[in-house]
């Protein structure tokens, strides 16, 4: 009997499932979500349903071993990224809360999914070839290289936020209305992105110094 107890028991817990569907905030489902246009990025992005989260807040040590942070869920890494620049550090519910606007507004203006729509943007805010520094004999000149998939998701993170937080300082505009207006803008492709501009700048000098 406690044999027959103890096979009921793991059958149980192998299938774990939740009272209901995990959803980003409860209203974004990530069943749909696809990393369709760059089969490199689909191991750096995670928003697979292992990924999924109510809140991006989750409290992991992904910092505790190198490239353990691709394993962390892509909107809690914009979270983390949001909360740049000495006065905002560690205020992470703040960051949650503006990522939350953000995507709402995501919504309203292009009525798709925003996890969508940030996996998009980060796709085609992702730097494919960088330049850097190499001397030689007291001669610096720069080399045009490729960029790692991991790399290309950071910087790509970093151009959004970055360029959110400058289109919302000393502006009207909240910081959350700049954020989605850069992820929509991002996702299409658009020049009036920042991290679009950035990225073709990067490549642009990139290419000149091949």
């Amino acid at each position: 009997r406690f044999q027959a107890r103890c096979s009921l028991t793991s059958s149980a817990m192998s299938t774990h499932t939740y009272a209901n569907e995990v959803k980003l905030f409860h209203k974004w489902t990530y069943d749909d979500i696809e990393v369709s246009d760059d089969i490199s990025l689909e191991d750096y992005i995670a928003v697979k349903s292992k990924s999924a989260q109510f809140v991006p807040h989750s409290a992991g040590r992904f910092q505790a071993k190198r490239f353990k942070k691709a394993q962390c869920p892509i909107v809690e890494r914009l979270t983390n990224s949001i909360m740049m620049h000495g006065r905002n550090n560690g205020k992470k519910v703040m960051a949650v809360r503006i990522v939350k606007h953000a995507f709402e507004i995501v919504h309203l203006l292009t009525d798709a999914n925003p996890i969508q729509q940030l996996v998009d943007g980060i796709i085609n805010a992702s730097p494919r070839e960088d330049s850097t520094r190499i001397g030689s004999g007291g001669v610096v000149r720069r080399q045009a290289v490729d960029v790692s998939p991991m790399r290309r998701v950071n910087q790509a993170i970093y151009l959004i936020t970055q360029g959110a937080r400058a289109a919302a300082f000393r502006n009207v505009k909240t910081i959350a209305e700049c954020l989605a207006d850069e992820i929509i803008n991002a996702a299409k492709g658009s020049s009036n992105s920042y991290a679009i501009k950035k990225k073709d700048e990067l490549e642009r000098i990139a290419k000149a110094n091949r």
